[in-house]
Formats: structure tokens, C-alpha cells, sequence
């Protein structure tokens, strides 16, 4: 099983090249970071996880760049979001941007995608929160047909794309939806992605068998790969993934300097 690893990188916490450097040195699998452009002070979206909304939410450092670091300092390791508000971007910029990251750093980016839960900061966006799943459909399929092979148009309800050049392409680009288990989340998968990258493993082997029977009435071929997210681990809970089929999990760490984050990684290290 892959362990991979994830954070929230603040202008407060370890740097992306010592981070990325240390992971690689381990031989930890991935780097994967999340993603806030700004977190209204008005808090009327309440944090999923209860309590007060962490001090790292606000300073969170922009993934792509800061993957960008982290790819031009190491040669294996595997980077990610977890995930990308994909509906607070313009998808033919952030099309680019996920092509030309996969490229620089030979094809290791997996680009994590998610609907998002704080409503404030997407109204800055200019996003219809209620629609902002028909939103996130229609921005994959205009960046997919971007990437594609050939110059390829894409007309949907809020982006239209006239068949157009766009270079680098992808090489070989995982695409994860992230988000709470559930026949729409599922179908989405079937239909845009490669997996699901699930927060925690409650319930796993019965949503696993959900995906799964998603993933065969829409005629896709193989398994959905799933990749559980902010684990704590536990070599009974390792165990238990393992015989579900797991083949990468994603173990959370501190947002913290150096020397916190190191230790947690000296702890981790035990289960790879």
C-alpha cells in the first residue's frame, strides 16, 4: 500500500522544497495539498468538522505553485490536490495550469476535485451555490475536452470552447472527485473520473460496493480507484483497507514547522 501524505503549507509552516525533499528521502508515496483563495471573516459557513475554523484555513499557500515547488526538487514522489475548488476557477486557466504542472513534473499530478462547503467564499467567485455541482460537471468536461488528443469544442451550459490548440497535454492525468458518498457523487465518478478520494474510512466496504456498481452500469472497464484522505493510521486500520482493495492511503499531517511535521513523519514512517 502507498502512503502518501497531506497538509495544509501556510507562509507559518514548514516550506514546500524541504517538505517535498524529506518525503522522497522517506520514500512516502505523495504530496497532496489543499486548496482555500480566501476565507471570509463572517463564518457563516460552519467548519464540517465542528469547532472553531483552524488558523491554516486563511493562510493557506496556493497548491499549483506551491506543487510547482515541490516537483522541481524531487523526482518520484507524486503530487496532488485534495482538492481543487474547481468552481471558483476559470477551467480553460486552470486547464493549463493542471497540464503545464503534469508536464514540468513528468506526468506525476493527480488533480483532486471537490465542491467545496464554505458558501462565502464562493460567492466571491461568482458561484451559484446551488448549482454549483452542475457547475464543477460542466468546467470538467470543457477542461477534458481541452486536453484531448485533437482540437476538440465543448459547448455546455456555463463554459463553451471553440476547437482550439492547447499544449502540454497531460501525459497519463488521474482525476479523483472528493466529496461524501452518495448515488450522485457516484455517478459523477463514473462518468468524469478515476477514483474517489473519500475523507476518512467510515463505512468503506459498503461504499465501495456502491462505486462499484456506479462504475459497471456505466460501462467503465476495471475498478474506480479510491484513496481514503486525512487517515490517521493504525496497522489494524491499514489491514482493514488492504482487504477492500486500497492501494494508496493519505495520512494527515501537521500544518506545523519543521520540527513538528518531521516528528510526524518519523512516526508515519513505521507503516510504509
Amino acid at each position: 500500500m502507498r502512503i502518501s501524505t497531506m497538509t495544509f503549507l501556510t507562509d507559518e509552516s514548514i516550506g514546500p522544497v524541504q517538505l517535498a525533499q524529506e518525503l522522497e528521502q522517506r520514500q512516502f508515496s505523495g504530496l497532496y495539498l489543499p486548496e482555500h483563495t480566501h476565507i471570509p471573516i463572517s463564518r457563516k459557513s460552519p467548519y464540517p468538522a465542528g469547532g472553531p475554523l483552524p488558523r491554516e484555513y486563511g493562510r493557506a499557500l496556493d497548491p499549483f505553485t506551491t506543487l510547482g515547488a515541490a516537483a522541481a526538487v524531487t523526482e518520484h514522489l507524486t503530487l496532488g490536490t485534495g482538492i481543487t475548488l474547481v468552481a471558483q476557477h476559470d477551467p480553460i486557466v486552470l486547464a493549463k495550469q493542471i497540464a503545464t504542472l503534469d508536464h514540468l513534473s513528468g506526468g506525476r499530478f493527480t488533480f483532486g476535485v471537490g465542491l467545496g462547503w464554505n458558501a462565502e467564499e464562493a460567492a466571491a467567485h461568482g458561484v451559484d451555490w446551488p448549482r454549483r455541482r452542475d457547475l464543477v460537471r460542466d468546467r470538467l468536461a470543457a477542461m477534458q475536452a481541452l486536453w484531448a488528443p485533437e482540437p476538440t469544442a465543448y459547448d455546455g451550459e456555463f463554459t463553451h470552447v471553440e476547437a482550439s490548440e492547447a499544449h502540454p497535454k497531460p501525459q497519463a492525468l488521474r482525476i479523483l472527485l472528493g466529496g461524501a458518498a452518495g448515488p450522485k457523487l457516484f455517478a459523477d465518478i463514473a462518468r468524469f473520473a478515476d477514483g474517489w478520494l473519500p475523507v476518512g474510512t467510515h463505512g468503506m466496504a459498503e461504499d465501495i460496493t456502491a462505486l462499484r456498481a456506479a462504475w459497471a452500469e456505466a460501462g467503465r472497464e476495471g475498478n474506480p480507484q479510491v484513496v481514503p484522505y486525512g487517515v490517521q493510521p493504525s496497522a489494524g486500520k491499514l489491514a482493514y483497507l488492504r482487504d477492500q482493495g486500497i492501494e494508496e492511503i493519505v495520512v494527515m499531517l501537521p500544518s506545523a514547522g519543521a520540527d513538528e511535521v518531521l516528528r510526524a513523519l518519523d512516526d508515519h514512517a513505521q507503516y510504509l
